[in-house]
């Protein structure tokens, strides 16, 4: 059976700083890409992140970029998202996501295809 479980979703002020972690019991992390989506209310849900199996070429959305980092220890079975300056129009439901494959897909971005995915954790930046 496929897990992921996410955590270290919190309420922050704009500016601060939050690491999430998705743990993976129940698979071989090295074999499979993994994703970070987020999905504010009443928006799509989008793609924040993603890494391929033994972290190569990672990517990331523009409005994201320079500000989160994706790493993953497959030895731990756990992936991390570590965000910082974090601002308001980052507050969402962040989700962890397992690929199909060990690299991440053209389409990494959008949530369709074959892909599995964990319940979320809450990120809320306000002040």
């Amino acid at each position: 059976q496929v897990q992921l479980v996410e955590s270290g979703g919190s309420l922050v002020q704009p500016g601060g700083s939050l690491r999430l972690s998705c743990a993976t019991p129940g698979f071989i992390l090295d074999s499979y890409a993994i994703s970070w989506f987020r999905q504010a209310p009443g928006n799509e849900r989008e793609g924040v992140s993603c890494t391929s199996s033994w972290g190569l070429g990672p990517y990331y959305s523009d409005s994201v970029k320079d500000r989160f980092t994706i790493s993953r220890d497959n030895a731990k079975n756990t992936v991390f998202l570590q965000m910082d300056n974090l601002k308001p129009e980052d507050t969402g439901h962040y989700y962890c996501v397992r690929n199909e494959g060990k690299f991440c897909p053209v389409d990494w971005e959008k949530p369709g295809g074959r892909r599995d995915w964990g319940q979320g954790t809450q990120v809320t930046v306000s002040s």
